[in-house]
């Protein structure tokens, strides 16, 4: 009873005469946090019926960022205090005390290539400003048509490529509100489509310690239509009557809307046998524009503040899922004043497509 009564009037002394709470900036997190659950709920409900794959532009969009995000089943949102935070959730990088980049490449399926590189400063006091770019394509391939089926002598090459600037924010000790910018080009030889879209996330630490909150909306942009020169023709729209054999056109293609995805997730970490050593479950809530609901889980086992193993299960709940088994493992390679560098490593199982490989490496200053 002494100690109910002890909390209570902890309580109470934080709130003034008529109830409201005093601490700074508290007052607005749970109305701002509940408007972005909202936000993040209200997108299109078609996506918690049927599935809409394939109907998105610019899908690179959609590949998970870094090792340890990947080997943690991509159940990230709450958890990202990384660079990589730029892709799961802007305001992660708000607490980010030194200069850090990282870099994060896999060879995707069908020998295309990924790549991530994000470099985020600190502003002191406020937050942190990050750069990303994020590269998807594949190697040259010949130039094939009907009667040189061995190839005319060009080569075409298909290239994604995004451009992020992003701005986190400390609004309190707990509260942090990120926001990022992004131009988007895809292109596949002489056709190419490009447009902007934003990503706006928060991160709460609960009173509960080492409980997060993390809220997300990735890919809120204008729709993607490409056009070019390899769109142009020459046709016969008539082929009874002579006089219109070479008539001129353009292919107009159709606009796709982005993957646009909410992410809610909760993150528990706790110190295990002595300080160094914590353990971390996570869990995320994906709500996409183009595919049915899904979970995320994973977990991490931090070692003497230097190793790493992780865990985790993407896509549960999914209709048609397909693998989403992933292992992982990190390792601080060299530590030095403030800084350091840091080698990560993830599995993960895609079933019958094969298994994918991702490799981060990090550096702070």
């Amino acid at each position: 009873m002494k100690r109910w009564a002890a909390l209570r009037l902890s309580s109470d002394r934080m709130k003034g005469p008529h109830g409201h709470d005093q601490r700074p900036g508290i007052a607005m997190v749970g109305p701002f946090m509940g408007a972005l659950l909202v936000l993040c709920l209200s997108l299109p409900l078609h996506a918690q019926q049927t599935s809409n794959a394939g109907t998105s532009a610019a899908a690179f969009l959609e590949i998970g960022v870094g090792a340890r995000a990947m080997g943690m089943g991509q159940a990230f949102v709450s958890l990202a205090q990384d660079a990589t935070a730029m892709y799961w959730n802007p305001a992660g990088i708000s607490r980010i005390a030194t200069f850090e980049a990282m870099f994060t490449y896999v060879d995707w399926f069908v020998d295309t290539k990924y790549a991530f590189t994000g470099i985020v400063a600190p502003i002191p006091g406020r937050g942190a400003v990050g750069l990303s770019v994020t590269h998807f394509g594949a190697a040259a391939q010949p130039v094939r048509i009907v009667g040189q089926e061995e190839g005319t002598g060009e080569f075409y090459t298909a290239q994604d490529i995004a451009l992020g600037l992003t701005l986190a924010l400390n609004l309190t000790n707990r509260f942090s509100f990120g926001l990022s910018s992004k131009f988007i080009r895809q292109q596949i030889w002489h056709t190419s489509g490009q447009g902007f879209a934003m990503d706006v996330g928060v991160l709460y630490k609960t009173g509960l310690e080492g409980m997060n909150i993390g809220i997300s909306i990735s890919n809120f942009g204008s729709p993607l239509q490409l056009s070019g020169r390899d769109l142009l023709n020459v046709i016969d729209p008539d082929i009874l009557n002579s006089g219109v054999e070479k008539i001129r056109v353009n292919y107009e293609t159709d606009p796709f809307e982005l993957p646009l995805l909410a992410r809610f997730g909760l993150s528990y970490q706790r110190t295990l046998f002595g300080e160094g050593n914590h353990l971390t479950v996570v869990a995320d809530l994906q709500h996409p524009s183009n595919d049915t609901e899904s979970i995320n889980v994973g977990a991490e086992l931090l070692l003497m503040n230097a190793v790493s193993l992780r865990m985790g299960a993407n896509s549960l709940l999914l209709q048609d899922r397909t693998g989403g088994f992933s292992l992982g493992g990190g390792l601080v390679v060299r530590s030095f004043g403030a800084g350091q560098i840091t080698l990560d490593y993830a599995y993960v199982d895609w079933g019958f497509l094969r298994e994918l490989h991702y490799f981060t490496v990090g550096l702070a200053l």
